[in-house]
């Protein structure tokens, strides 16, 4: 897949914003890593691979990228302690064959390892950026979130074969209730709501607005990494980041 493809936006896409000089070189920094992770290579629909890890971004740039953490205690599609000292986001699409890679092979030994004993917290950013169905999996994901399902759709939606399946509505359904959502009717509110709609446009204008053109993408404590890396890159950064949290 051609590296143009992979930087493909949604229609609802955010203008861009003024921003500081400092976010500005990380969306520099972020997106020359994404797009090197997307460059020519092994890939399947709708995925960046594996890359070296950016390198550490200036202090004033990682600063910026650092303070995308919301350490909101309410948020439904969060993992892990809202005082955690390292916070991992991560940008992703359900449609993304190396995010599911990733939610597979990689995030549930960092929940083992790191979000279990509270060193990490996990923020997800819905960023679909492979049309329709991507949208309509994001909007499913929030909304089985609002029952507190999110985990449980995140990885029924992720599982291996069921993008392949497609995200009509009858597979989100399908979806939510092998997640066991309790209200389908509210979840297929949810799903077609404001506010569905409103927190998928604040999460892929931050992805934008930083850089981000291809997922998965990571910030660690303001530390960009791109692609579905092997476990290693991640237990890496967390134990920099850790460190460096240490007063």
């Amino acid at each position: 897949m051609s590296s143009s493809k992979n930087s493909r936006k949604t229609t609802s896409a955010a203008k861009p914003l003024l921003i500081s000089a400092g976010v500005a070189l990380a969306a520099v920094t972020l997106g020359l890593v994404s797009w090197q992770a997307t460059a020519p290579a092994e890939q399947d629909s709708g995925s960046a691979g594996s890359a070296p890890a950016a390198s550490a971004p200036r202090e004033d740039t990682s600063a910026a990228l650092k303070a995308l953490a919301r350490r909101e205690a309410g948020d439904k599609l969060a993992l892990g302690r809202a005082d955690a000292p390292v916070v991992l986001i991560e940008y992703s699409d359900f449609k993304c064959g190396y995010c599911g890679k990733f939610a597979r092979d990689t995030e549930p030994e960092l929940v083992k390892k790191y979000v279990d004993r509270g060193t990490l917290r996990i923020e997800w950013r819905n960023f679909p950026i492979f049309g329709a169905e991507s949208e309509a999996a994001a909007r499913a994901a929030w909304a089985a979130g609002q029952q507190d399902r999110f985990a449980a759709f995140h990885s029924a939606a992720y599982a291996d074969g069921s993008k392949e399946k497609g995200f009509a509505e009858p597979r989100l359904l399908e979806l939510a209730r092998e997640a066991g959502v309790p209200d389908l009717d509210r979840f297929k509110a949810d799903m077609a709501g404001e506010q569905a709609a409103a927190a998928l446009k604040k999460d892929q204008e931050e992805g934008y607005r930083i850089g981000v053109t291809s997922t998965p993408s990571f910030l660690v404590n303001g530390r960009p990494i791109a692609g579905a890396q092997p476990l290693g890159a991640f237990t890496a950064a967390i134990a920099q980041a850790e460190a460096a949290a240490k007063p």
